[in-house]
């Protein structure tokens, strides 16, 4: 079905001119996008496009531009899982914000670039809106306290940082404009053109 919000191309064929979405281009250059909320729905589909990507061609890399405030631990980390999974290289791109579960997807790229004036966030999981007993409370925190830990390894192993000065960064909001990124090896070029990388 037609989406006027939609962006699409015109593509000329045999057969005539046809409206193609924007993102079917993309993904025959091997680039997809994760724009806003990490959520199960966008992740699915980064999922799906990254295993087509590698069956198409299992060693060429494959752009994913990022802008999102974040989302679901759960979610996040099965794409991450994918990401470290497939074969082909997953080079990641900053436009605009990579907070939170983004920026842990972000910084696990096989190469990381930010535009001029894109940032990153990371910081501890939150906790969600509960009640209950005492015991129910408990699980939840120790949960919370194993998912810190293991973000802190995650952005720990592919920052080069110790996990006591990730978690140091961690424990607050901590934003990073892309000079500090690289400087504190969260990123690894600052970029001024998506035509070249560079």
């Amino acid at each position: 079905m037609y989406n006027p919000n939609e962006a699409r191309i015109i593509r000329e064929s045999s057969y005539g001119y046809h409206l193609i979405p924007i993102q079917d281009e993309m993904l025959s250059n091997r680039e997809v996008e994760l724009v806003g909320e990490v959520d199960a729905d966008a992740v699915n589909s980064l999922i799906r496009q990254l295993r087509y990507l590698q069956c198409k061609d299992p060693e060429a890399p494959v752009t994913l531009y990022i802008n999102s405030p974040g989302g679901s631990v759960d979610s996040g980390m099965a794409l991450y899982d994918v990401m470290q999974a497939v074969s082909c290289p997953v080079r990641t791109v900053c436009v605009g914000l990579a907070a939170s579960m983004a920026a842990l997807l972000f910084v696990s790229g096989t190469e990381r670039d930010m535009l001029p004036h894109s940032r990153l966030m990371i910081h501890d999981p939150l906790i969600v809106k509960t009640g209950g007993s005492a015991l129910k409370l408990k699980a939840i925190s120790d949960d919370l306290m194993e998912t810190r830990q293991i973000i802190a390894r995650v952005i720990a192993e592919h920052s080069g940082k110790s996990m006591e000065e990730i978690l140091a960064k961690t424990a607050s909001d901590s934003y990073f404009r892309a000079e500090q990124a690289v400087e504190f090896g969260l990123a690894d070029h600052i970029i001024t053109s998506l035509a070249d990388g560079r």
